[in-house]
This record gives C-alpha cells, structure tokens and sequence, in this order.
C-alpha cells in the first residue's frame, strides 16, 4: 500500500498538490478556487487528473434559480407600472398623455399596465380624441392590498425554483413575459468527495514533498538532475480525444466503390441530373404507359418542360422498336408512340440513363468497353425511415462480343468480395430492359440471412440494336448504395445515411477498405 501511495505522490501535479492542501480546510469549489488563488479552470483541471487517479470523485448538480432583471428591481423600489398608472387616476380622470407624463413610464410598461388594468377590471376607459381613464371600485380595492407579485418581489434573491410554491412558479411565469424582470439561470454545484486514497494525501504534509516537474538547461550543465526527484509521467491519465478532419461517410463509401470499378479496368460515366423522359425510358424500352413514369413516381420539371430530342435517327429506331419490334425480334409494345411523352424533362430515375447515353455513343471500333457510374437518382417517394426521395445507385455496363452471363456473375462477384461480402447468390429477376435478368443477393454474416442489393442481366435487342444500330452483348447492372451502407452500419433509418451530427460523424467506423 505505502508503495502505491509513493507512486501516486510522484505522480501528482503541482496544481494538484496546491489544491489537495487545501482539502485540509475546505473541499467546497467556489473556496478552494479563493484559497489557492489559481483560475476555475486550473482547479477543474486538477479536480478532473485526481478523479482519474481515483484521489477523489466529483458530483455535479444543477439547479434552477430565479434572478431578478432591471425592470423588477425598479418595480421592487418603486412599485409595479399597474401599481403607480392606478394611483395617479385614483382621484380624477386623466388622459393617457398625463399619465405619461407624470408616471414617467415608457410604451411598453403603458401597454403591460392598460392590458393588466382592464383584466382585472380596475378601470374604464372612455374615448375622446384620445384615451382617458378613470379608476373603478375594483380598482381602488386593488391599490388597498398588495398583490402577490410585490410581495414575491420582497424575497431574497436569487432563489431556488425548486424551493417556490406551485402559486409563486405561476408568478415567474406571469414575470417572465415582461420585459427585463426575471431570469432562469441554471447553477451548477460541484461537490467534492474524498476516497480513501485522498484521506491518507490530504493528512500527509505535500507542501514538503520535493518533486521536480521539470527538466531544465540549469540541471544539465550542473548535474544538479542527479540529486533530484521527478515527477513520474502519468501513462494512465485520460487525455482528450483528437478528431482529425474526415468526409461524410457516404462519400467515402462513394469513392472507395469508385477506386473498386477504376482499378479493375471501368471507365466513369458522368452526366447530367435531369433529361428528357426518351433518355431516361424509352431508349430503355420502357413502355410509355408504364406505371413508373407517372407523376407519384417521377419527377418531372416545368421549366424547361420540354426537352429537344437532337437524335432523330435514334428517336425513329426507338419508336419503331416500341410500335412492332423494328429489327430486334421483338414484336414491341403496340399502339402509338407519343415523342410528346418522349420529350418531358425529368430527374433521372436511374443511373441506367448513363449507360443508354454511352452506348448511344459507342462505335464497333470502341469495343470492348466497361463502363460504371456511381451517382444519385430520384424518386418521387414519401420521405419516411425506409423510403428516401433522391439516393445513389451504382451502374456498370460491360460491351462485348464474347460477354456472357458468367462474366456477369464473376464481375459482381468480384465487386461485393472487395466490399467485404464474399458470399454472392445469382437468382432469377424481372426487369424492362435485360433478358434474362437476375437479382444480387449478399450473405449478410451479422444477420446470418441473405440480403437483396441489386439487379443485374444482359440488355435486350430492344435496348442495345436502337442506341448502337448493330447488336452485342451488353452486360449490366444497378445497385442501390443505401441499402448496402444500411446493411454495413447496421442503420435502421435509411435518412440516417445524410444526417450531419457531428458525433455520429466522428464515431462512424470507417468502410472496409
């Protein structure tokens, strides 16, 4: 024990041996700050370094008090405006100019007065170029007795909130709403308790332990060091936590998917939020009348409305692939096409968007080609904890003649192993624009189930022959990053994912990398 007790003395502060001698006398904060003569902050330092050596433990209260502004400490001399409008009309009728000028009260206590005053029925009032007042029976009663609030005014203050009746917290409430005349303010008590440790420091005389704090030019050229005891280097105090700077997690998420497609061969698409609905749909083979192209689904704009379609070439080969197939073997989806409905600007619904653009732009001489985009898409959604109106999804196209559904399997694969999910399932889908289509499942190892993030298939003829005008195997697929990240972090509100609090920020584990 006498081992342990040496340790701790060697490794106490100056600040905390000044403070510890105190404790002799007092152990109250507010006197051991006036008897040591250091700054708050230097006793709430050495107060804080003792807890951690566990010398002593601190318990902080808080209280409310009521402390009394300008206006109440008038009125508490002089008497409530109310008090001294009624006691210059209480022999004759005045105007509200006269009272003004002998009250000497400014607008707002005139206004406070006239509004307490007729409450309470104290006073009539009669209209003649201007106000006049007159004092009433229940008036004169009210100069009679002192009301409630001079006398609370008569306590001492400040006073504790939690000492009021329930009737005096009603007056606080009734004061507060006038200007400058009472306050809430919350003091905070620091009780100090000494632990065993502390008892057996405090009753030993520490003004006499010579310890050395610092290592100076003087000892090293005298020797002196040699001689002298220092104060051991406390390894287990608390410091504060450092915070370096970071990103959001979501973009850091986004750039890792990034370096992921980049460093296996993918080149970025990059494009615009909004465009027209033929981009968007019907270069995908969207049928005109299909239920996400409504209005609860998408958003379209109204300036600019209208979108001008420069590609008439490419408008008439889709048109033609959505009236009777065209060249593609399909028999398309019948019935007239609308370039009307074609032309409305929209935010993009997809990534997808991206790879019809590319592809549109493609040459035979270009391939093979891979391609990725990773941005934000909208939906026309009801914001709520698994819904969000605007999030990213990642996008990826593979061009080329010997591409096949294996090849599909083996780029997701690859994507979620560097994602750390190294269990991929492949199963049958349905969606507009690939044939055959399959849904991406990940083995979430937490959850111990499978978990859907994605879809993935091979382009149809409808899709690949209009925008390229010859045809080749396109591989693609689009996952939505949310749900991913919300998998990761075990989030459960999906809006989580773009909050800005500052904590979670900071405490926010870093994505696999």
């Amino acid at each position: 024990m006498k081992n342990s007790l040496d340790n701790t003395i060697k490794k106490l502060h100056p600040l905390e041996i000044q403070v510890l001698t105190c404790f002799k006398e007092t152990t109250k904060f507010e006197e051991v700050v006036e008897k040591t003569k250091l700054k708050n902050v230097e006793v709430m330092r050495a107060l804080q370094w003792m807890e951690n050596k566990n010398i002593l433990k601190i318990k902080t209260t808080t209280e409310e008090e009521i402390v009394l502004l300008s206006n109440a400490k008038a009125c508490k001399k002089q008497g409530f405006p109310e008090i001294r409008f009624l006691e210059k009309i209480s022999e004759k009728e005045l105007s509200l100019t006269e009272i003004k000028k002998e009250t000497k009260l400014d607008k707002d206590e005139l206004n406070v007065s006239i509004g307490f005053l007729k409450k309470k029925k104290a006073i009539s009032i009669r209209k003649e170029g201007e106000m006049f007042f007159k004092i009433s029976k229940e008036g004169k009663k009210l100069l009679k007795t002192k009301s409630p609030e001079q006398t609370f005014l008569e306590k001492k203050f400040p006073v504790k909130k939690n000492a009021l009746t329930k009737k005096e917290k009603e007056i606080v409430k009734e004061l507060s709403q006038r200007k400058n005349f009472v306050k809430i303010v919350e003091q905070v008590t620091k009780n100090i308790t000494l632990t065993t440790l502390g008892n057996k420091l405090v009753k030993l005389n520490l003004s006499e332990i010579k310890v050395v704090d610092k290592l100076t030019l003087q000892m090293l050229k005298e020797g002196s060091w040699k001689k002298e005891t220092f104060r051991s280097y406390d390894v287990e105090s608390k410091v504060p936590r450092i915070h370096g700077g970071r990103r959001h997690f979501t973009n850091e998420v986004v750039d890792y998917i990034k370096r992921i497609w980049l460093d296996i061969g993918f080149k970025e698409m990059e494009g615009r939020m909004i465009h027209s609905a033929f981009m968007d749909l019907d270069a995908l083979f969207v049928p005109q009348d299909h239920p996400a192209r409504e209005e609860q689904d998408t958003f379209y704009l109204k300036n600019p409305k209208k979108a001008k379609i420069e590609n008439l070439e490419l408008m008439e080969r889709v048109e033609k692939t959505h009236q009777n197939g065209w060249i593609t073997g399909s028999i398309g989806w019948g019935g007239n096409w609308s370039e009307k409905e074609a032309s409305q600007n929209l935010l993009r619904t997809h990534t997808t968007v991206l790879s019809a653009e590319t592809l549109s732009k493609l040459k035979k001489e270009d391939l093979p080609a891979k391609y990725f985009a990773v941005g934000k898409v909208f939906r026309n959604e009801a914001l709520d904890w698994k819904h969000l109106f605007e999030f990213y999804q990642v996008e990826g196209i593979v061009v080329d003649e010997d591409a096949n559904f294996r090849n599909l399997l083996g780029y997701l694969k690859n994507f979620f192993y560097k994602l750390g999910f190294p269990d991929v399932r492949i199963r049958p889908g349905h969606f507009p624009y690939t044939e055959p289509s399959a849904e991406v499942d990940v083995w979430h190892t937490g959850k111990k189930q499978w978990i859907e993030l994605g879809g993935s298939g091979i382009f149809r003829p409808e899709v690949t022959k209009p925008l390229m005008n010859f045809e080749v195997p396109v591989l693609a697929w689009g996952i939505g990053l949310g749900r991913m990240m919300k998998e990761y972090w075990n989030i459960e509100d999906l809006r989580d994912l773009y909050k800005n609090n500052i904590r979670d920020l900071r405490n926010m584990k870093m994505w696999l990398k």
